[in-house]
């Protein structure tokens, strides 16, 4: 059975940090590339960072320098490091494995002002 589990999201000032988590309970090529995508109320769901089987990363402009993608392999885990908050990253935070279209149930970030 596959499960993405999420955690490591809460409320920070603005200029801080938090990691997210992401426990993949999945196996083979499921596990090819994964991605966190986040959500802000009353917008559209939005691809943050993906990481591959290779380590290779992408992210998307809007957290470049900020954030940083890595994996467990060993513990089937992906992190999120997000350094230097804004206001506007505050969001429901999602992860995906891309191949096979799963997603985790998410885990909120708040930053305030």
């Amino acid at each position: 059975q596959v499960r993405l589990v999420e955690s490591g999201g809460g409320s920070v000032q603005a200029g801080g940090s938090l990691r997210l988590s992401c426990a993949a309970s999945i196996y083979g090529y499921c596990r090819n590339v994964m991605s966190w995508y986040r959500q802000a109320p009353t917008k559209e769901r939005e691809f943050v960072s993906s990481i591959n089987r290779d380590g290779n990363t992408r992210y998307a402009d809007s957290v470049k320098g900020r954030f940083t993608i890595s994996q467990d392999n060993a513990k089937r885990t992906v992190y999120l490091q997000m350094n230097s908050l804004k206001p506007d990253d505050t969001a429901m935070y999602y992860c995906k494995t891309e191949a096979c279209d799963y997603w985790g149930q998410g885990t909120q970030v708040t930053v305030s002002s």
